[in-house]
């Protein structure tokens, strides 16, 4: 070994020994901690409101009930208010700042929530109990009440008379209202205009027309002035008048919704304006229509001033709306609560029961039809396409065989489709 060699070793060795020794870094490393991902609420939290509702529980039924400081019909707002103290003091103890105010404001939401469907909730439990025992005679969705005065028993007498007049006025106002609603909402986003802006501003001024007015100016302009007779055809003007309005501002706002680039790609690729309005943007915003449809009818379906005003009040049931009286399912409610005797009244909670369900129905309807999204084909819109692509198929394959026939000379190079 050279004397160079020699010297370098040396160096080395006391250059390793004057280094700084570091003796966590010479342990081996370990490996991470394996924390449980907690996904909900916690044992604290939970223990928290708890303790929160039994306090102010106590305190409510304590100062209302045993004190009589409160009255009673208090009770619940001083014992949600107690509780909501509380609940934010104990919050408080653990956490600080942010915290406190994320699960406060977190507890008010799930309390609106809470009253939002616990009174949607009592409206239909109170109302279905009221009218539960006509539902067990078989003659309410058969009959009309032209069979039954107002003391007559709960086995005589029906609402098949409101139902038909219901389905033929709301059937009548949509066919009227969705077309023009659309063909508006249309008009205001691809078409626009130095009129967009008065229709638009019409269109938002009519939505907070009262119905009462709805069906004077129809009575006014229907009944008095062509038909000199109340009829469902009137009823039914004067619901599209109050429909429109809201279909038309519901899609209007969805049709905002629609992303440019989608108008953009479908006009760079050579397709017409209209073309793209047909093809992609109403097929984009197909549930949202639905959706604005369904709010038309939400608030035509339950109107009874309008109904009152032009179609007039009937017992007897009445298949033609262009002449006659025809009654609709909540005017037929209202009159048989106004009539005061027992029967009645339960019949016209049966009828808002019944109405309830019908209006259920129709929105479910409406969700199967055109609440798929876009782009999304169901079963059986896959199954017709596959049909047709076969159909299609054949026709090619007779058309080729036939070409053949008339061509025998032909070589597979010649054979164009």
């Amino acid at each position: 070994m050279t004397t160079d060699m020699i010297g370098a070793q040396e160096l080395e060795q006391q250059l390793d020994a004057q280094k700084t020794t570091l003796p966590r870094l010479d342990l081996p490393e370990a490996a991470p901690p394996q924390e449980r991902i907690r996904i909900g609420v916690s044992k604290e939290e939970v223990l928290s409101i708890a303790g929160a509702g039994v306090a102010g529980l106590s305190v409510g039924a304590l100062l209302c009930l045993g004190l009589g400081i409160v009255p009673v019909g208090w009770m619940p707002l001083l014992s949600y208010l107690w509780f909501l103290g509380t609940y934010a003091a104990l919050v408080f103890i653990t956490n600080r700042g942010p915290a406190v105010r994320d699960r406060f404001w977190s507890v008010m939401l799930w309390s609106a929530a809470i009253v939002v469907v616990a009174s949607l909730a009592l409206v239909i439990g109170f109302t279905s109990t009221r009218g539960w025992d006509v539902f067990g005679k078989g003659n309410f969705f058969t009959q009309d009440m032209g069979v039954a005065g107002p003391l007559a028993p709960l086995e005589k007498g029906g609402i098949i008379h409101a139902l038909v007049g219901t389905l033929e006025q709301i059937g009548i106002a949509l066919a009227i209202s969705v077309p023009f609603s659309v063909t508006t909402a249309v008009f205001l986003n691809e078409v626009g205009g130095r009129f967009a802006r008065l229709v638009r501003t019409v269109v938002e001024a009519m939505t907070a027309l009262p119905s009462v007015v709805a069906g004077l100016f129809i009575y006014a302009a229907v009944i008095i002035g062509i038909t000199r007779q109340f009829n469902g055809f009137a009823a039914s003007l004067a619901i599209t008048v109050l429909m429109i309005p809201i279909m038309i501002r519901s899609a209007d706002v969805v049709l905002r919704l629609v992303p440019g680039n989608l108008r953009e790609a479908g006009l760079a690729l050579g397709a017409g304006q209209w073309s793209v309005v047909l093809h992609v943007v109403l097929p984009t915003v197909r549930s949202g229509l639905v959706t604005a449809i369904i709010l038309g009818t939400a608030h035509g379906i339950g109107e009874t001033a309008p109904v009152l005003l032009t179609a007039g009040v009937t017992n007897n049931l009445n298949f033609n709306p262009f002449e006659g009286p025809q009654v609709s399912l909540p005017l037929a409610a209202l009159e048989f609560v106004k009539s005061g005797q027992p029967n009645m009244v339960a019949r016209g909670f049966a009828t808002a029961t019944f109405l309830l369900f019908v209006v259920l129905v129709l929105f479910i309807l409406a969700r199967v039809l055109g609440g798929q999204q876009a782009g999304k084909l169901t079963a059986g819109q896959q199954r017709r396409r596959a049909a047709r692509s076969r159909a299609w198929l054949r026709r090619i394959e007779e058309n080729r065989s036939g070409w053949l026939v008339s061509h025998p000379t032909s070589t597979p190079e010649d054979e164009r489709p």
